[in-house]
């Protein structure tokens, strides 16, 4: 009897080809199509909805002639991504959905779908590997990048977990983007000529404003601009050297302690929670030689701290934190113990190059501080910890 895979069909390129890759390995292979998101606030009006999605999904299994199945996954979705979402951005932090719905949807509520129509694995079309290793009688689940520099995704998948990971499957994770291009193309897909989704995952390209509207009133509030020559210190270039106490940690990874003191009031915002550190757009204040970012925010107060040029020093951060009840080790037998250091290789958002960072674990949080300066440290957004091209594990970066 064949191996059951049930792969998410998307209506994308990547998880066309990664259906046929399934099917020519000798897989038995059903899609199922996920609808996740009915409501179409703040949705631009451009961009396709899930009705484009579910055409091209169906289209491409009868091109492969492979079953075809749906599946209506907006009740957990609402509850465990987008409710998510609102109580984040109304706290001051930027969460990000992907990987929430990596976690959450797809490798949860979606494998327990895929599970009822009999599936051994679940697919996907991220660009991500998979590898095995024996310790004695138990298997360990490796999450490494993929082949592909400008895809990888593991970053979204860094919440994952070793049992979610041992039924998982990423046929074009040894793939190029051009490569599954092609490959789509010469089979006749569908999708061979599709764009990318982009977005929130399920949710497509939103007017965030808009979006986030549904549950968050506005508000209006000051907006300061803060020099660029305000007082400010960092953590000097490298690491240091010998023990570092938990107190220096602490203030290398805090915020900067902005008040209206610290600039001028330049203008209005509608609300705090409707920015996000480094943001640019939306800001509406003219009249400055350089375009202005968000270097702040007083949640209590409503006040947003602005600083002009992307060279202003409130961007940029030495280290972060994340609280221990939001640490999470794809791989387990790796786990740091308190007062531990190590050296890894960190990301703070998708496709950021690897940065040199060293870890320190303490009783009630992990602290990271970069061999460089980072721009747009934004609390909710999620560390990955790389050593070399392995995911080890990850936390929602707090302050």
């Amino acid at each position: 009897m064949k191996t059951k895979v049930v792969i998410g069909l998307s209506g994308g390129v990547d998880s066309s080809v990664a259906a046929w890759l399934l099917k020519e390995s000798g897989y038995e292979v059903t899609g199922l199509f996920m609808k996740n998101w009915h409501d179409t606030t703040g949705l631009l009006q451009s961009e396709c909805h899930w009705e484009d999605d579910i055409m091209f999904a169906e289209m491409v299994a009868k091109k492969l002639r492979i079953p075809f199945h749906s599946v209506d996954l907006s009740g957990p979705y609402r509850e465990r991504v987008v409710d998510y979402m609102f109580s984040e951005y109304e706290k001051g932090r930027t969460p990000n959905p992907d990987v929430l719905c990596n976690r959450e949807i797809k490798f949860d509520s979606f494998a327990e779908e895929a599970g009822k129509l009999g599936a051994d694995f679940v697919a996907t079309g991220h660009y991500c590997r998979k590898e095995t290793l024996s310790a004695g009688d138990d298997t360990i689940y490796r999450l490494l990048a993929g082949k592909d520099e400008n895809k990888d995704q593991s970053y979204f998948l860094c919440q994952l977990s070793q049992k979610q990971l041992s039924t998982a499957l990423f046929p074009v994770g040894n793939l190029t983007k051009p490569e599954v291009r092609a490959i789509a193309g010469k089979l006749g897909l569908a999708t061979a000529n599709r764009k990318d989704s982009q977005g929130i995952c399920f949710v497509g390209k939103v007017h965030l404003p808009t979006f986030l509207q549904q549950k968050l009133k506005a508000k209006n509030g000051p907006v300061v601009e803060v020099p660029f020559s305000f007082d400010h210190q960092v953590w000097h270039s490298g690491y240091r050297d010998g023990n570092v106490e938990e107190t220096e940690l602490i203030a290398a990874s805090q915020p900067y302690d902005f008040s209206k003191s610290s600039g001028r009031i330049i203008g209005e915002h509608n609300g705090t929670h409707f920015y996000t550190m480094g943001q640019r757009k939306g800001i509406n204040i003219g009249g400055f030689r350089e375009p202005l970012f968000v270097i702040g925010a007083d949640m209590e107060k409503n006040i947003l701290y602005v600083g002009e040029g992307q060279s202003h020093p409130g961007l940029y951060r030495k280290g972060l934190k994340i609280r221990e009840d939001e640490i999470h080790w794809v791989r387990k037998d790796l786990e740091m113990q308190p007062d531990e250091v190590r050296d890894y290789d960190v990301r703070i958002r998708y496709r950021q190059p690897l940065q040199k960072a060293r870890l320190y674990r303490k009783a009630d949080a992990m602290y990271i501080i970069f061999s460089k300066l980072q721009r747009s440290i934004a609390p909710g957004q999620f560390a990955a910890w790389y050593d070399g091209d392995e995911l080890i594990g990850s936390g929602v970066i707090d302050w």
